[in-house]
């Protein structure tokens, strides 16, 4: 199945989907090419009125009162890539770069960037044929756009770059990019970098939020907890509509449980907040995931690049400013940094006997064995540089440029930090996973004797019986820990 794209009605998760996959074929769409025609031909009718517009015939940034003459416009836009490819640090991901590439092409095709549509065809070439060059990940403000990291992304389409494969350009049946007036602008300026990671934030954080409520609901298990409170009454005067939503999870996985009905008339009034409270706190998350979701919908279906070509004008603006999507994916680095602790706070409870009933560290023989106990320590450290993380990076504009451009986003690196954060929240998850599955085998060994999970939990707990052996002493636990966190990724805890 081919999508087309005509910079207007790409949904997120399709744009995912061709992050992930080589086989999914990417085109311009028929309705999409006269209206890139008519803003380039409005481009060269400004050229040949010989006046200067911001852009196309000038310099850039605090160089804009430059003008630049006819037959060097060619040479201006090779010298703006090269010298704007700075970045340092790590390539990014090869879906990262893919999603670059296919969002810088979506907002080319909305025909208000002034560049040819074979320009655009160039870009879904390297994407549908997988040419990826290297794009650092730090250099990026988030304002003027993703400069540094566009640079080098077409720097390597010209040939000039380095590709993630470690081949040449010319070894690919794809002609070089060579730019003409304008288009060096209109493909490094805006919000491809930002949005595309935003987007693998976007897709990540939605398996971790279904994931906590099933991982959430095997602990309450294991803690023999109350489902009471998450009964749809309590919720139904708070209309928030995450809380409502993960306390009609919680009750429906937890519903017909016989371990739990076992222990109802237990001496134990309520359970702790880190349980009780599940869904206030996932339940905000959910609600953050909720305006990332509509803000990265709205952004990669936006014209993001300046100045724009309109019928009547040539428009020098701001659309580069990544404002909206660092502010959204600053908010899901909250979310997802308080999903991960309150699930470190739930792993203390599974590991202390005072309050969970269970074996210390969820382990016989303790003393001779540790047992779980260390992998609180991992969990409580990723939680520490969640929280350092998790400071806004969209409250930390620098001035440059002379001080034409002094109030940047920074939104790429929330998005980068905001990635960091997830991949360590599920790590923090899966630990929890690992414990509450170890806690119940435990639980189930003792005097309490085996009883059976709800409905929907029993079939997911004999999936992880069967994947994760059980721990009766001591070992490395490293390839439990990857098998656990593999089982998160996938999806599966639904």
């Amino acid at each position: 199945m081919t999508i087309y794209l005509n910079g207007s009605d790409l949904d997120w998760r399709d744009a995912v989907l061709i992050m992930h996959s080589k086989e999914i074929p990417v085109a311009v769409a028929k309705e999409a090419v006269p209206l890139i025609q008519k803003s380039r031909k409005r481009v060269e009718s400004i050229l040949n009125q010989n006046r200067a517009v911001y852009g196309i015939n000038t310099g850039f940034g605090s160089l804009a009162t430059v003008p630049v003459a006819k037959e060097d416009l060619k040479t201006l836009q090779d010298n703006l890539i090269r010298s704007h490819a700075v970045g340092v640090g790590e390539p990014l991901s090869a879906p990262l770069v893919r999603g670059i590439l296919l969002l810088r092409a979506n907002t080319l095709c909305r025909g208000h960037s002034g560049v040819r549509l074979e320009v655009i065809e160039t870009l879904l070439a390297a994407l549908n044929q997988n040419i990826l060059p290297v794009v650092p990940e730090i250099g990026s403000l988030g304002a003027s756009g993703d400069l540094a990291p566009l640079s080098h992304l077409i720097l390597g389409l010209m040939g000039e770059g380095e590709l993630l494969c470690k081949k040449k350009l010319s070894d690919y049946d794809i002609m070089p990019l060579s730019l003409q007036a304008k288009e060096g602008l209109g493909m490094i300026n805006g919000t491809p970098v930002m949005s595309s990671i935003g987007l693998e934030c976007l897709s990540r954080m939605e398996i971790l939020l279904n994931a906590s409520d099933v991982i959430s609901a095997l602990t309450i298990e294991a803690l023999l907890g109350s489902n009471q409170p998450f009964r749809e009454e309590l919720h139904r005067v708070r209309a928030h509509r995450g809380q409502i939503q993960v306390a009609k999870n919680l009750y429906e996985l937890l519903d017909g449980s016989q371990n739990l009905l076992s222990h109802k008339d237990c001496s134990k009034v309520q359970d702790a907040y880190s349980l009780r409270c599940i869904p206030q706190v996932h339940g905000a998350s959910r609600d953050a995931w909720d305006y990332a979701q509509n803000t990265l919908s709205i952004e990669i279906n936006s014209v993001t690049d300046n100045p724009l070509v309109f019928e009547e004008d040539v428009i020098s603006g701001g659309n580069f400013h990544g404002q909206p999507v660092g502010l959204a994916l600053a908010l899901l680095s909250i979310a997802a940094a308080e999903l991960g602790s309150i699930s470190e706070r739930r792993q203390n409870r599974l590991l202390n006997p005072a309050l969970s009933g269970l074996p210390a560290f969820l382990t016989l023989g303790s003393g001779l064995n540790s047992g779980l106990m260390i992998l609180q320590y991992t969990s409580a450290a990723l939680v520490a540089e969640n929280r350092v993380l998790a400071h806004p990076a969209v409250l930390d504009s620098l001035p440059t440029s002379a001080d034409q451009e002094d109030h940047v986003s920074m939104a790429t690196t929330q998005a980068r930090n905001c990635l960091k954060i997830i991949e360590h929240v599920e790590k923090i998850l899966s630990h929890e996973l690992l414990m509450a599955v170890q806690g119940l085998r435990l639980l189930f060994s003792s005097s309490h004797g085996k009883h059976k999970l709800s409905p929907k939990l029993e079939p997911i707990f004999d999936q992880l019986c069967q994947a994760l052996p059980e721990i009766t002493s001591d070992r490395v636990f490293q390839k439990d820990m990857q098998i656990a966190l593999n089982f998160l990724r996938s999806g599966k805890l639904v």
